[in-house]
C-alpha cells in the first residue's frame, strides 16, 4: 500500500492514547511518519538503509507497514532525520514499541495468511466497512455453520482442524461489531448469495435468520441486490472499501483473490471503486426492505419443504 500524508504530532499522541486496530495500522502511521521525516531531510532509502544495518528494501516495508520496526533502528532513523525533539522522540518510539505488540490474531498464525493479517487489523480501526459480495454471504455476517462450509469449499486440501481453527477466527473477527465504538458495517449481498444452497438446507435458514438479527442492529446496513439488478460486473467481484478515523489513513480498497489480496489506497483508485460500490448501493433494494426480503426467503423455504 501506498503511504498517506500524515497529520501532525496530536494525531500521534491520539493514537497513543485511544489505539485501534492493534499493531497493524500503528505500523502504518508510524511507517507513514518516518516516510515523511525521511522525504523532508532529501534522504535516499538506500542511505536510510545503511544508518540501520539494513537495506532500501527494509527501508521500503518499514515505511509501508508491512514489517514491525526495532525501536533501536527508528532512533537511529530519527536522528538521522534530524528529530532531536524528545517529546516527539518519545511518541514515535512509543509507536515503535506498540506497533510491536502481537495482535489477538496472532494465536490462529498456523492458518492465518500474511495477506489476510493485514484485513483483519484494518477492519478492528475502520470507522466504516463498506463491502460487496455476489457468490457468498460476507465473511464478517456469516453464521458458524455457513463460514464453515465456506472455508471447506475454498481450502478442499485443508484438515478438519485447520478448518475449525479458521472457523474460530472468523467468529472471533465478528466480535467488533458488537463493542463499544463498533464500526459501521455496510454490506451489499446478491440475491443469488441468499438463494445458492451452500452447507445444508439448515445452515441457509440458520444464515438467513442470522441476518435478519444483524439487519436490526443500528452499526449494521444490510441491502440486497436483487436478480433483475444489472451492471454488477461492474464491481468486477467482491469488493470492500474501509474507512478510518485516524487523519494518517486513507480510505482503502481491499480486493480478495484466491491465494492473495490487493490493497489499493490512491486516490484514484480508491475514487473508481467508491463510484461502483455508490452505484451498486443506489441500485439495490433499500435496507428498509431486507427484513421482508429475508422473511420471504423464509417463508419460501418453508413451502418448498412442504412440497
Amino acid at each position: 500500500m501506498a503511504s498517506a500524508q500524515p497529520g501532525n504530532a496530536s494525531s500521534v499522541r491520539d493514537l497513543l492514547a485511544h489505539p485501534r486496530g492493534g499493531p497493524t495500522v500503528l505500523r502504518i502511521v508510524l511507517g507513514t511518519h518516518l516516510r515523511r521525516l525521511r522525504e523532508e531531510c532529501r534522504i535516499s532509502r538506500e542511505a536510510a538503509g545503511d544508518a540501520i544495518r539494513g537495506s532500501h528494501a527494509k527501508i521500503s516495508r518499514l515505511e509501508l507497514g508491512r514489517v514491525g520496526a526495532k525501536e533501536r533502528d527508528v532512533a537511529d532513523l530519527l536522528t538521522l532525520y534530524g528529530v532531536h525533539d524528545e517529546p516527539r522522540r518519545g511518541q514515535l518510539l512509543a509507536l515503535a514499541r506498540q506497533a510491536s505488540t502481537p495482535g489477538w490474531w496472532q494465536k490462529y498464525s498456523d492458518v492465518l495468511p500474511s495477506w489476510f493479517e493485514t484485513l483483519i487489523g484494518l477492519e478492528e480501526a475502520a470507522s466504516v466497512i463498506r463491502t460487496f459480495e455476489v457468490q457468498f454471504i460476507p465473511g464478517l455476517l456469516q453464521t458458524r455453520d455457513y463460514a464453515r462450509a465456506c472455508i471447506r469449499l475454498g481450502n478442499p486440501r485443508a484438515s478438519e482442524r485447520q478448518v475449525e481453527r479458521r472457523v474460530e477466527l472468523r467468529m472471533e473477527r465478528q466480535k467488533m461489531l458488537f463493542k463499544d465504538h463498533a464500526p459501521k458495517l455496510w454490506a451489499v449481498v446478491d440475491e443469488a448469495a441468499l438463494s445458492r444452497t451452500l452447507g445444508s438446507n439448515e445452515t441457509m435458514r440458520g444464515q438467513i435468520r442470522h441476518l435478519r438479527e444483524l439487519a436490526d442492529r443500528p452499526n449494521v446496513t444490510i441491502q440486497v441486490a436483487p436478480f433483475r439488478m444489472g451492471g454488477l460486473a461492474a464491481a468486477g467481484g467482491p469488493v470492500t472499501i474501509l474507512r478510518f478515523l485516524e487523519p494518517d489513513l486513507p480510505d482503502i480498497v481491499y480486493l480478495e483473490q484466491l491465494n492473495s489480496a490487493l490493497y489499493l489506497d490512491k486516490r484514484d483508485d480508491v475514487e473508481d471503486y467508491l463510484a461502483v460500490m455508490d452505484s451498486v448501493c443506489a441500485t439495490a433494494e433499500p435496507h428498509s426492505k431486507t427484513p421482508d426480503l429475508l422473511d420471504g426467503l423464509r417463508v419460501l423455504d418453508g413451502l418448498k419443504k412442504t412440497l
